[in-house]
């Protein structure tokens, strides 16, 4: 079955097809630049998926094929962001964007061709995997525009890429190619063009096939070793609470008797 979702910004669509939600960024006059309603729709529309008990995997995309996200809209920077009150404004409705697809307790994976930039790439680095094709090129430009990255959305960049490869990428501006992107581990695979989707949505399925107990147990565990723990969410509890459940009984079960086991996330 195949759903769509009515978020409160038409410049992102989102449906929903078996266990795998799917959000696409579509402003495609802009290579898929993010503006400030976007900014704001996304945690909500995130939000919505997460407590979707038909879905167990999130891809992020951009639409068409030029462009994951090239970044905030900059045409908004004179009025949003002309001075440090407004800029202090828009990055929280930006960090906030960021953290919501961080801290979703599903697995989000970002499907990335072409530019992925600035505040794209900061929503990238938030999702737990990374899929791009041999065309995806990244880079966060903020120190040719002068402007400042909040410290949240700075840990979410550093735990994905390291303390040095971060400042390396922010100080110099410069942008990468996929090859080097996996090197750097910004990207877990890179991919031809003509595959990127195929094997994202392998992935995806792949992933919603197993336990959603213990998946989320493991992305809260992680994410609290890395300094990104989730509000409220106790990963030893979490952990417990797959021990308990009625997913572990049947693990055990198809392993002894030799078939795919059929979790419910229960």
């Amino acid at each position: 079955m195949n759903a769509s979702f009515s978020p409160s910004s038409s410049k992102l669509n989102a449906s929903v097809d078996g266990p795998v939600a799917t959000i696409a960024i579509h402003n495609p006059a802009k290579r898929n630049a993010l503006d400030l309603d976007m900014w704001r729709a996304l945690p909500g529309l995130v939000a919505s998926l997460d407590r979707d008990e038909r879905v167990r995997v999130i891809v992020l995309r951009g639409e068409g094929q030029e462009s994951f996200a090239s970044g905030a809209d900059i045409a908004e920077f004179e009025t949003v962001r002309a001075d440090a009150e407004g800029g202090r404004a828009y990055e929280a409705i930006n960090e906030a964007a960021f953290w919501a697809v961080a801290h979703c307790s599903k697995p989000v994976i970002a499907m990335i061709r072409g530019f992925c930039l600035g505040g794209g790439f900061g929503l990238a680095l938030s999702c737990d995997l990374r899929i791009a094709s041999e065309n995806a090129v990244f880079g966060i430009p903020a120190a040719r525009l002068g402007i400042g990255y909040p410290p949240g959305a700075m840990r979410l960049v550093t735990a994905a890429l390291g303390a040095p490869a971060a400042k390396d990428l922010f100080y110099t501006a410069r942008r990468i190619g996929a090859e080097e992107a996996q090197r750097l581990g910004v990207v877990q695979r890179v991919v031809p063009d003509d595959a990127l989707e195929e094997t994202t949505l392998a992935l995806a399925r792949d992933i919603a096939g197993n336990a959603p107990l213990t998946i989320r147990a493991a992305k809260a565990a992680i994410d609290a070793a890395m300094g990104l723990a989730h509000p409220g969410a106790d990963p030893a509890a979490l952990a417990d609470q797959c021990f308990d459940s009625a997913d572990a009984v049947e693990g055990r079960t198809a392993f002894l008797e030799k078939r795919k086991p059929v979790f419910t996330g229960r």
